[in-house]
């Protein structure tokens, strides 16, 4: 790659927690620029939005975090023990893999486990409005509802939640002795969790695969374990991270907020413009190319880095009219939230639905729902990571709820 030295550093800071880096607008090249890595590493950045559709549906493109030229974006992702999950496997092995795990994601499957869902919400509701205002709406909401779902479905006991929520959250220091110990930590906690599920199975996804691919010799333990945290991560913490930002975004739109109060049967309208709006899994979107290919007229090698900004391709102007206006009553081309082709997020029904139950909820009460401190002093999380805030404070009228 013909790369210079101005190529300006990736992944890039959020300035604002609801709106992509700044630094994306200054980017010089088209739909696809020449960024650096922590490393010194040359690589592509895609942020028009059919170069990242192409990009996410060229199989040339791998997704294989095995090989020892994928791209890291912190220090945290080059130390640590190497482990399997089906979302860096390339096809055919990804294919085998994610089809054991789709009928659990289904919009069937997912509907049924719509009145569980709200339950736990409204269980989670409950005790943030009884602990009194202020509140931490991540801690104290985003988190317990995001983290019971995916624990039920799972068969991953709750009460270690605060366990690998932590470890979650450390699996990305810079430091990558952190790192690696941290997720050391979390396989060695899911292996016990398979161990226990293979002694005494339950109706959840877990036994449901050690008593059939695993028992069945389709499926090693140590897959089963990577697919497991996959699972569990990817699940609560997009989630969470999504909840809250989201939350947040409605609040500093206060006529959107109104239109949503006004009008509920816009939630699940508004829950995907949130997806766009807020694109949380912006710097997950990872690839290497396996071959020579041309992508929006740049001429990418074998062996070169590509990175998708999914943040950027959801605020393309040329796709969605006025993106960088929040619009519940939004109606457009599909955002890509949730990536695009083979590798489409698993659990997008399931997202969805927790998301659209929890904004509901949180639209009928705690009534005079505000921030408890301003922006600017909220503490986001590092560009490398998923995106959102440790806390977000908040208050009500407690004497209404």
């Amino acid at each position: 790659m013909d790369h210079p030295a101005t190529a300006p550093a990736y992944p890039m800071p959020r300035a604002c927690p609801y709106h992509p880096p700044p630094g994306y607008r200054e980017l010089e090249g088209g739909p696809v620029s020449r960024v650096t890595l922590f490393d010194g590493r040359p690589a592509w950045l895609v942020t028009g939005y059919h170069a990242a559709c192409a990009a996410l549906a060229d199989q040339r493109l791998s997704v294989d975090r095995a090989r020892p030229d994928f791209p890291a974006l912190a220090p945290g992702f080059t130390g640590g023990p190497r482990f399997r999950m089906f979302a860096g496997m390339d096809d055919p092995e990804h294919m085998v893999h994610r089809r054991m795990v789709l009928p659990r994601f289904t919009v069937r499957r997912v509907r049924g486990m719509r009145p569980a869902i709200r339950r736990a919400v409204d269980g989670v509701l409950d005790a943030l409005l009884a602990a009194g205002s202020p509140g931490d709406l991540v801690a104290g909401f985003a988190l317990p509802v995001s983290s019971s779902v995916i624990c039920e479905l799972l068969g991953v006991p709750y009460a270690e939640h605060g366990f690998f929520q932590d470890r979650t959250g450390q699996r990305l220091a810079d430091d990558p002795e952190v790192a690696g110990r941290a997720v050391r930590d979390l396989l060695g906690f899911l292996d016990r969790v398979v161990r226990d599920k293979v002694a005494d199975p339950g109706d959840d996804l877990i036994s449901e695969l050690a008593a059939g691919p695993l028992a069945a010799g389709e499926l090693d333990r140590d897959d089963l374990v990577g697919m497991a945290l996959l699972l569990l991560t990817a699940g609560h913490e997009t989630t969470a991270n999504t909840i809250a930002l989201g939350v947040l975004a409605l609040l500093e739109h206060p006529d959107q907020l109104a239109a949503l109060r006004a009008e509920p049967g816009l939630v699940p309208r508004a829950v995907d413009e949130l997806l766009r709006f807020l694109s949380v899994t912006d710097v997950v979107t990872r690839r290497v190319a396996l071959a020579d290919l041309e992508l929006a007229g740049r001429a990418i090698r074998a062996g070169e880095a590509v990175l998708v900004a999914t943040a950027a391709a959801n605020r393309d102007p040329a796709v969605f009219p006025d993106p960088d206006r929040l619009d519940v009553r939004r109606d457009g081309p599909r955002h890509l939230a949730f990536g695009h082709g083979i590798h489409l997020c698993v659990g997008q029904h399931l997202g969805r639905t927790e998301l659209e139950i929890a904004f509901a909820a949180l639209l009928r009460r705690p009534p005079g729902l505000r921030l408890a401190a301003p922006v600017a002093d909220l503490v986001l999380k590092p560009a490398a990571d998923v995106q959102g805030v440790r806390a977000l404070p908040v208050a009500w009228d407690a004497e209404l709820t």
